[in-house]
């Protein structure tokens, strides 16, 4: 691995190592009460999408713990965001998304505007000099936008977002992540903690066991890299994409346009998330097209360049993407504390794990697939929710695959034969340096 990209995968308290994570930051109450005290309170945190609040005055309702806050749209490209509470005796004063004009508590009927200015206060005459509008207005939250996401953080003295992001930012900035839209949502609750549910996908180095399916068409051998709290992987050290895996033996694949379509096939049919649908079409044009005895290397720009003329027959657009800037940012980046997202130039798959109450042992787990669609054509999307894991007519296979290892290792991770995990410190340093980040975050 290239040094340079390279963070001294060790906590300042000594209790993380790139191979060794304790088993208390899973399923400790002691270290759950340091997050949702030290953590959750002072770091951005990705709310919900623009395209979630598309007029002026919608909202959206972004629960964190004890904590709620209010997302809302003031102007054609403004946002604000209040802590979800009345000043007057505590009610919250919205639920999930809606519209609005002005925000009101059905308790005592106070109002605000969307700007958080009070607007009413009933009989305030009797509170006199007393009650000042510092008092009755809706308490600010910061908030920031990048790549059409809203961000939140709780801490008024917080770096800006676009420090907190970058390196990523930059090196995802060129994907024009501001320009896809939801193809689909679904949420669950997990029955494991929400770290267990991001690292789930956070390296490559379980498709090997849980998606062994996928070695017939891909070599899974992947590197992680660190940034700062951030981290990603990629395949730059494996066989080009359409090859057989390395580990089920057999000859070198010669031939890789058919393994690419199987791929994308496969893709499109157990998880049509992000780019893959329409990568069917550009890896069916690679076998009619594409002459056997193509090198690898001319095949897959071959590829690329049918993606990008796919989107843009289609009124999609493309982003002013090199393909070696698509091959530095690599497949996967998790984006400190809890997003997690997949990315190519015409679409992305998102993770997002959240406490669940005071439970260390479960959380709130969203899943989203975004694309780039002409202008007037995205679709009017609802998020979706679902219990049953095992649905894979829901999830889709590769999703449920996942889903079945979680609450088998929250709770294998109490047993008192398991002290700590023993992440991989080359395909699986994305988790070691997480657990890093968080040690010295909470610390502070």
């Amino acid at each position: 691995m290239n040094a340079s990209f390279k963070t001294a995968v060790k906590s300042a308290d000594g209790q993380v190592r790139e191979d060794y994570i304790p088993a208390a930051d899973y399923i400790s109450p002691e270290f759950f009460a340091r997050e949702k005290a030290g953590l959750w309170p002072r770091v951005w945190q990705m709310a919900c999408r623009e395209e979630e609040i598309p007029k002026v005055g919608d909202y959206y309702t972004y629960d964190i713990l004890d904590d709620s806050v209010i997302v809302v749209r003031t102007g054609p490209d403004a946002f604000a965001a209040y802590y979800n509470v009345c000043p007057h005796r505590g009610r919250r004063l919205t639920g999930g998304c809606g519209h609005t004009g002005r925000f009101h508590c059905r308790f005592h009927g106070w109002q605000w505007a969307i700007d958080g200015k009070n607007t009413l206060v009933v009989d305030r005459h009797e509170w006199g000099a007393a009650l000042t509008d510092a008092d009755v207005d809706l308490k600010p939250v910061k908030l920031g936008r990048w790549g059409g996401w809203i961000y939140v953080n709780m801490d008024p003295d917080c770096v800006p977002l676009e420090d907190f992001l970058a390196p990523a930012k930059a090196m995802l900035d060129p994907f024009e992540l501001h320009g896809l839209r939801y193809q689909w949502r679904k949420s669950t609750i997990l029955p494991c903690n929400w770290k267990v549910a991001l690292e789930a996908f956070d390296e490559g180095y379980h498709v090997q066991t849980t998606h062994r399916q996928m070695l017939e068409y891909m070599d899974d051998l992947t590197v992680s890299r660190t940034y700062g709290a951030h981290s990603m992987f990629g395949y730059w050290t494996a066989l080009p994409m359409g090859s057989r895996s390395q580990r089920i033996g057999g000859p070198l694949t010669e031939d890789i346009r058919p393994g690419i379509l199987a791929y994308m096939e496969d893709m499109a049919a157990t998880l049509n998330a992000g780019s893959a649908v329409q990568a069917v079409h550009a890896a069916r044009r690679l076998v009619q097209e594409v002459a056997p005895g193509t090198s690898p290397m001319e095949v897959l720009a071959a590829f690329g360049q049918f993606i990008r003329e796919d989107s843009e027959r289609r009124g999609a657009g493309f982003p002013a993407i090199t393909p070696e800037q698509m091959y530095a940012a690599g497949v996967d980046w998790h984006l400190f504390p809890n997003q997690i997202m997949l990315q190519s130039a015409t679409g992305l798959l998102g993770y997002r794990a959240r406490p669940n109450g005071d439970d260390p042992d479960s959380c709130i787990w969203d899943v989203y697939s975004l694309q780039r669609y002409p202008k007037g054509e995205e679709p009017n999307v609802v998020q979706e929710w679902s219990q049953d894991h095992a649905d894979e007519s829901f999830w889709g296979r590769i999703l449920c695959q996942d889903y079945e290892n979680m609450a088998d290792i929250q709770r294998g991770m109490k047993c008192r034969g398991f002290a700590g995990a023993r992440p991989n410190p080359s395909q699986e340093l994305a988790v070691s340096n997480f657990h890093r980040a968080l040690h010295d975050f909470i610390a502070d």
